[in-house]
């Protein structure tokens, strides 16, 4: 369950909303005059929204790649490169 928070609670209690957020590893909404304002959460949880997106948008450009008819390799052929290029058995 998302926590929302007014703003007043931000300035009055950014130790208790920075503990929930690193407790919770879940972002706090919080709301001015009633409607949504910030979003705030630890950096943990931040750098883990970063990597998601990073990786869909690499899953983008590589289903465009696909569609569009680019050479693609199979899964083998992939592990089998990498397996010669680092010495992997």
């Amino acid at each position: 369950m998302p926590k929302i928070l007014p703003i007043s609670d931000l300035r009055n209690n950014f130790n208790q909303i920075s503990e929930i957020c690193h407790n919770d590893n879940q972002p706090v909404y919080i709301t001015k005059n009633g409607k949504g304002d910030l979003v705030v959460t630890s950096h943990k949880y931040f750098e883990k929204l970063q990597a998601k997106l990073e990786l869909y948008e690499k899953l983008a450009v590589a289903e465009a790649q696909v569609e569009n008819g680019e050479a693609t390799i199979t899964h083998d052929q992939l592990f089998n490169e990498l397996r010669s290029r680092y010495g992997g058995k």
